[in-house]
């Protein structure tokens, strides 16, 4: 097994190369995903677009995420990481080109909300990490690609700005965008020609059945069902807030055939689950083979709070700063950064924890952190010494970040075959938890907002009580039928 080696970040070789080919690869989809933030004022003078248009481009970013997650898992799980990061790099820079040459809201409205599709990537490296290292060091590689690549969203934010003064005149924010869409088609070669799905001589597990999730007991698979209804609900969220009802960019119409899509998709889905999975109700699956689903299911909980409240929150922190302490958007905008900078280290952090104290308590630990640390956010007024508001949200944000890469270690020691499709759904959970605090925002005002975050927390605090720490090995059987026991931990 390479995993006696140290984890060397300098390294280019072996598990070390695949690690940092898997996080350049999600950190330039991450770039291309967040390439219209830093330069939506340019943008929106360029197309001419309202406010309420900004905010629709906005929405429809991450609205395609939320199944694109779990589609992008489901096809790792069965092609591999090494064909299916080099498709979607090289696919996704179709809309991205789109977008660079949008004359209209529509074209950019089209483009953004087919761009949604690049944020699934993610999915991709976790699976391919969980292939090369060893459980004791799983944690912390996770948390390095999740970090590291994460950064992404920032490095678009400091350099594309830039990168279009230096284009220079009106088309300058078209070539930064386009730039993005270059590394990500550039990169796709580079991906494919470079990495193996597995160390040599090691087995790809692929799922027996594609389609829908499997599951090994009859109450895990209506457990499965009630976890997907709020991925529908979200997008059913999204639909209503682009309706008449929200920003209006769609007509009555178009949302009553986008409601009823979202009910013909749940069906579609339905039939598949219960066709995979309809061998449970008359011959049970023997212990050795067993998962427990409700592992899924606390992570997809705790994903949803973590890194549904970091998107959530990098994109209303700087006007909060800018109206709590009455700053200028590019000074409020500075200190807003400090929250998506911790990620370099605090996603390896929650990582390597989880590795050292065992996968549960850290957990237990950062989430009891991340409810008192939105709780603390709350309180903050323009009283306050500006500095101890952005210390405050930037010990907030170590435990959110934490968090994550806590809940990442964790999820590649379910079941080797689905990792692919677990780490979907519970990325998946996390733009739910996105969509849900992002329409909170709507309604209530920033102290509100911080509460509902801090209160969903401890309901994740609550299910966590019901995880158990993965332990011992999982089993796995090769194409020739022998079994292979795989070690997830202590």
């Amino acid at each position: 097994m390479s995993g006696q080696e140290s984890l060397n970040i300098f390294s280019f070789k072996g598990k070390m190369k695949a690690l940092h080919m898997s996080w350049i690869a999600f950190f330039i989809t991450f770039a291309v995903w967040f390439n219209f933030a830093p330069l939506v004022s340019v943008i929106a003078d360029s197309l001419g677009l309202t406010k309420a248009e900004i905010k629709t481009l906005m929405l429809l970013n991450v609205a395609l995420t939320i199944p694109a997650r779990v589609v992008i898992g489901m096809l790792t799980d069965k092609y591999g990481p090494r064909l299916t990061f080099a498709v979607l790099l090289a696919v996704c820079s179709i809309p991205c080109f789109m977008f660079a040459l949008a004359d209209t809201f529509e074209q950019a409205a089209l483009s953004r909300f087919l761009i949604g599709f690049i944020g699934a990537g993610f999915v991709i490296g976790i699976r391919m990490v969980s292939e090369w290292f060893p459980a004791n060091e799983l944690g912390t590689a996770e948390g390095i690609y999740g970090g590291w690549g994460n950064f992404g969203s920032a490095a678009a934010a400091m350099s594309l700005p830039t990168l279009a003064l230096a284009f220079g005149g009106e088309d300058g924010w078209r070539y930064a965008v386009a730039f993005t869409g270059a590394l990500s088609l550039i990169f796709s070669v580079i991906w494919y020609q470079n990495v193996t799905d597995t160390p040599k001589g090691s087995t790809y597990f692929k799922p027996k059945q594609t389609g829908a999730m499997e599951v090994t007991s009859t109450g895990d698979f209506f457990l499965l069902l009630i976890m997907k209804i709020p991925m529908y609900g979200a997008l059913a969220l999204l639909t209503w807030k682009l309706s008449p009802a929200g920003v209006s960019l769609l007509t009555e119409q178009s949302a009553i055939i986008a409601y009823i899509s979202l009910v013909v998709l749940f069906a579609i889905e339905l039939k598949q689950t219960i066709k995979v999975n309809s061998h449970l109700f008359s011959k049970p699956v023997e212990e050795i083979h067993r998962y427990e689903f409700k592992q899924v299911a606390v992570l997809n909980v705790l994903y949803f709070a973590t890194f549904g409240s970091e998107l959530a929150v990098v994109s209303m922190l700087p006007l909060f700063f800018a109206e709590t302490f009455e700053l200028s958007m590019v000074y409020a905008a500075m200190l807003a950064s400090t929250y998506a900078f911790m990620n370099l280290m605090s996603r390896p952090g929650g990582g390597w924890l989880s590795d050292k104290f065992g996968r549960k308590k850290t957990l237990l630990i950062l989430t009891a952190g991340l409810a008192a640390g939105y709780f603390a956010m709350s309180e903050i007024t323009g009283e306050w010494p500006l500095a101890l508001a952005v210390v405050t949200a930037m010990v907030c944000s170590f435990f959110v970040q934490a968090g994550e890469g806590a809940v990442f270690a964790a999820v590649p020691l379910i079941k080797r075959r689905l990792t692919g499709q677990i780490a979907g759904m519970t990325g998946a959970y996390g733009n739910v938890g996105a969509v849900v605090y992002l329409t909170v925002l709507t309604m209530v005002d920033y102290s509100t907002f911080f509460m509902v975050i801090a209160a969903t927390a401890v309901v994740g605090f609550i299910t966590l009580l019901f995880m158990v720490e993965p332990k011992g090995t999982m089993t796995e059987v090769r194409e020739d039928g022998t079994v292979e026991l795989i070690n997830v931990g202590h």
